[in-house]
C-alpha cells in the first residue's frame, strides 16, 4: 500500500474509521480534517506488511496544532483508519522517531 493510493482513496472519500479509530479520536479531541491533513501532507513512518489483520502503514505529520498518527489499512477496496493518536512520550521522541527504552535511567 502507496500513499499515493491511500490519498486517492481519501481524497474520494473512500475510507472509513474504525470502531478504535472513532474512539481514540473522540479521546483525544481529533477533528476529522486534522486526521486527512495527516494523510495528504505527512509521510509512511513505518510499514506493517506482515499484520495479522492485514497489510497497513503509519502516517505522521506535524500539523499546525501538534503530531498525528495515522494507521491505514485496507478492507473491501476502501482504506479502513485502524488508529489515529497523538504521538508522545514515553513510546515517540517526535513524530518520526520512537523513544529508546527508558529502562534503567533515573
Amino acid at each position: 500500500m502507496d500513499l499515493d493510493y491511500i490519498r486517492n482513496k481519501v481524497s474520494s472519500g473512500e475510507y472509513d474509521l474504525s470502531e478504535h479509530a472513532h474512539t481514540e479520536r473522540q479521546a483525544e479531541h481529533i477533528a476529522i480534517k486534522e486526521i486527512e491533513e495527516t494523510i495528504f501532507t505527512g509521510e509512511i513512518i513505518e510499514s506493517y506488511p506482515k499484520d495479522p489483520r492485514g497489510k497497513s502503514v503509519l502516517i505522521g505529520a506535524k500539523l499546525k496544532s501538534g503530531s498525528l498518527h495515522v494507521v491505514c489499512g485496507s478492507r473491501n477496496d476502501r482504506i479502513l483508519l485502524v488508529t489515529v493518536y497523538e504521538p508522545k512520550l514515553p513510546k515517540w521522541s517526535n513524530y518520526k522517531t520512537r523513544s529508546r527504552s527508558l529502562e534503567g535511567r533515573i
